[in-house]
């Protein structure tokens, strides 16, 4: 593959690196994402991407950081993710890197919303923009260490691109 840029993924941010506190660990994220994200945004092939600020959590922190650092389906209890937040600078990268043969790219629909989704197979890390009018919003972010989750992303995956190759 010569001419083609290989990714070379940014270090992972680990607690003990911070002594174990979760306080200053947890703020070094938030920093991360806040640089990454809200004094300074990204684009996607051209286009501006977007954290969503707002409901604002316990009244500080963007929405979207909760999203690509904790889990849980219910959106008021969610817990912090290790492995989410460890990988807190690779929304950014992997989306300033697009295009590249080490991403996959495809679009679905949720609702009534068009997402674009961006996945690394060999960090087995998704990241998912929804399309807003003249922008796109940064909605979540996560390792995929589910079988049956990296199944149904590579099924989604094929579909997309033999539709849209035929």
């Amino acid at each position: 593959m010569s001419g083609v840029k290989q990714l070379v993924f940014p270090e992972l941010i680990f607690m003990d690196e911070f002594g174990n506190d979760f306080t200053k660990y947890f703020q070094e994220v938030y920093e991360i994402f806040e640089k990454d994200f809200v004094k300074s945004i990204p684009s996607f092939c051209g286009v501006r991407v977007s954290a969503q600020k707002n409901p604002l959590v316990d009244g500080l922190y963007h929405k979207t950081f909760y999203h690509i650092t904790h889990e849980g389906e219910i959106e008021n209890s969610r817990t912090p993710d290790f492995r989410r937040m460890e990988r807190i600078r690779f929304p950014r990268f992997i989306i300033e890197n697009c295009p590249n043969s080490e991403l996959l790219v495809w679009k679905n629909t949720r609702g009534r919303d068009t997402r674009i989704l961006i996945f690394n197979e060999e960090e087995k890390y998704l990241v998912v923009l929804t399309e807003r009018d003249g922008f796109y919003l940064l909605w979540t972010a996560y390792v995929v260490d589910k079988t049956h989750t990296y199944n149904k992303l590579m099924k989604e995956y094929n579909a997309y691109k033999k539709a849209n190759t035929a």
